[in-house]
């Protein structure tokens, strides 16, 4: 289900945006406009669909318009053109009041640079948006404390903002942030002043809150690798247009164009990437029930030297042209007794995981889904591929199907 819809947002930068919002539509370009008018094109017809109890993020360089897009979804900054429906009613349209019991109610924002009162205590900080729904003061300061512990801030309630480490600060935010309940948490580079080792904490610490509170989040930011790490979607934007939207994976596997190859040097493929995706899907698999001559007379057609065996859905093992033989020379009436283990590994795990079984071992490898259903088997070249796409391999292509033995 949609939670945000952002629809042909421009925002023109300067006295008059009205006059040169056609020439923004009709292409002119961010220097030419700067150059002509004065203005400047901070957005160009950005549209986004944002689902519910998703992690959605915005990344691009510095003055890609990152953060200018994600002020207009609360109005921090208000749009030359466009559309932002936030559960199907546009935040464009609402008057004042109506404004400010939407930025209350409905989102909460988490900053770069903390944003904490200075002279109110952590407790107090983090009640702070609660005192100013109305709350009583017994009931802001439980729900504050419940936060704080969430966070793993117990014991620093009267400790003020300049008495703890940036880390337990932007937890501070952060715990401020979701006490409002608010269903929206908006992050504008919120980790990005942090040294990379409480960065990681942070992540980790927003992945496990995401998974019980399922809350709708925006996150803003310039590094791929938190990207990857975190969004269920990821936006490209550069010079305030966008570049590129989809998946993770989307973003490894067909980069848009040169920028986005850019971002993707230093990745660590192998953690974001996982076994599914180097996963071939057999042109040959058997039953339990198979006759051991009809097993036999396929894996001679296709010339393969094993097949995968399954129960159903599952995988049930697998069976070695050399055990097809001796299947048929007792006479059995299936392949059932013949059948031996192989190797698994879950579609979820990481390529960095899956290579690592590929190197201890020349045993195929299969790949399986939810209750062991046997989903493929993984491809050496594919993992090799993918894990260093920048590789060039010598001669012709090598058209791979489970069940050679350089196949799995």
């Amino acid at each position: 289900m949609t939670k945000i819809e952002v629809r042909n947002i421009y925002k023109i930068f300067g006295a008059r945006p009205e006059r040169w919002l056609d020439a923004a539509r009709q292409g002119m370009s961010k220097e030419e406009l700067l150059a002509k008018s004065g203005h400047t094109l901070g957005l160009r017809d950005i549209s986004l669909s944002i689902e519910e109890g998703s992690i959605y993020v915005i990344m691009g360089l510095s003055g890609s318009g990152k953060s200018t897009l994600i002020r207009h979804f609360n109005r921090l900054i208000e749009p030359s053109a466009g559309q932002i429906l936030v559960d199907g009613v546009d935040v464009v349209t609402l008057g004042k009041t109506a404004l400010e019991q939407f930025r209350q109610q409905k989102m909460s924002m988490v900053f770069q640079r903390f944003g904490l009162f200075p002279h109110r205590t952590v407790i107090e900080n983090v009640a702070y948006g609660l005192k100013v729904q109305g709350m009583k003061k017994a009931e802001r300061v439980q729900r504050a404390q419940h936060w704080l512990e969430q966070v793993g801030l117990a014991g620093f309630e009267n400790q003020y903002p300049h008495q703890l480490s940036g880390g337990m600060q932007q937890r501070v935010g952060l715990a401020r942030a979701l006490a409002t309940d608010a269903e929206i948490l908006l992050m504008d580079e919120a980790f990005s002043a942090l040294d990379p080792l409480i960065r990681r904490e942070m992540q980790d610490q927003l992945l496990q809150l995401q998974a019980q509170l399922n809350k709708t989040i925006v996150f803003i930011t310039h590094d791929l690798d938190e990207a990857l790490r975190l969004g269920n979607r990821i936006a490209i934007l550069k010079g305030g247009e966008l570049v590129q939207e989809g998946t993770p994976e989307d973003i490894l596997l067909a980069p848009a164009d040169d920028y986005v190859q850019s971002f993707l040097q230093d990745v660590n493929r192998g953690k974001v990437l996982n076994a599914t995706h180097a996963c071939n899907t057999p042109s040959l698999t058997l039953t339990m029930r198979s006759r051991p001559a009809h097993a036999l007379e396929r894996m001679a057609e296709l010339d393969f030297d094993y097949a995968a065996v399954l129960d159903g859905k599952r995988l049930a093992g697998i069976l070695t042209r050399g055990s097809a033989q001796q299947a048929v020379r007792e006479g059995v009436r299936d392949i059932a007794r013949h059948v031996e283990d192989m190797a698994s590994v879950p579609a979820t795990a990481g390529l960095d995981e899956v290579l690592a079984r590929l190197l201890r071992s020349t045993e195929p490898l299969a790949v399986t889904g939810e209750n062991d259903e046997f989903l493929g088997v993984l491809s050496r070249s594919k993992v090799v591929e993918l894990v260093t796409p920048a590789l060039e391999t010598d001669g012709a292509e090598n058209p791979e199907d489970p069940g050679r033995p350089d196949a799995a």
